[in-house]
């Protein structure tokens, strides 16, 4: 798989983050990504999920070529500072990495109900935007067919915080850890 070599070959390790932004998240490596959305698309195959999810910014490469290949609609949620008054489903999701408090918000007309969700995103680490996703699925009265993430650090506890809610967990690479400034990879 594309997306593990670069992970091997490109990632950077910078205290507690794995970088992957020279390709995933930032700088966006456009060789990568429809075997990244055929991927995550297989690991719904069955489901029959109406629409794809994810969060700005970083979300949506991953997020727009799983429904391409999925062949259905992508929504993003919205990332705002502050209090909103907005006609929105939203949640207030604070991150450790950064270092601040966000709201994650989807209008109300872009996310209807009885809808079945796919949920994907680049990395999986505390977990708490995609719970935030999660919940705004379910308060909308659709149903959250699962998660696959591009990326998931298994050491974080993102996976154990979404599972916890009875939700479906996946990633394409998973990391074991961050050792002496290497990542080091679970199996396939």
């Amino acid at each position: 798989m594309q997306l593990r070599d670069a992970i091997e070959t490109r990632a950077r390790v910078e205290g507690p983050l794995l970088k992957v932004d020279d390709f995933l998240n930032h700088r966006v490596d456009i060789e990568l990504f429809p075997e990244i959305g055929r991927e995550i698309a297989e690991r719904f195959a069955g489901r029959r999920p109406d629409l794809v999810l994810t969060a700005e910014a970083s979300g949506i490469p991953p997020g727009m070529v799983t429904a391409q290949a999925l062949g259905v609609p992508m929504v993003y949620a919205k990332k705002y500072v502050g209090v909103g008054e907005r006609y929105t489903f939203a949640r207030e999701v604070s991150s450790p990495t950064k270092g601040t408090e966000y709201r994650v918000e989807v209008a109300r007309r872009v996310l209807p109900p009885g809808q079945r969700v796919a949920i994907v995103d680049d990395f999986l680490a505390g977990g708490r935007t995609a719970e935030a996703l999660g919940e705004i699925v379910e308060e909308a009265g659709g149903t959250v067919l699962g998660f696959v993430f591009a990326v998931e650090k298994t050491f974080t506890g993102g996976r154990d915080r979404l599972e916890a809610h009875g939700w479906h967990v996946d990633a394409l690479v998973r990391i074991a850890s961050l050792e002496n400034g290497v990542a080091v990879l679970e199996p396939e």
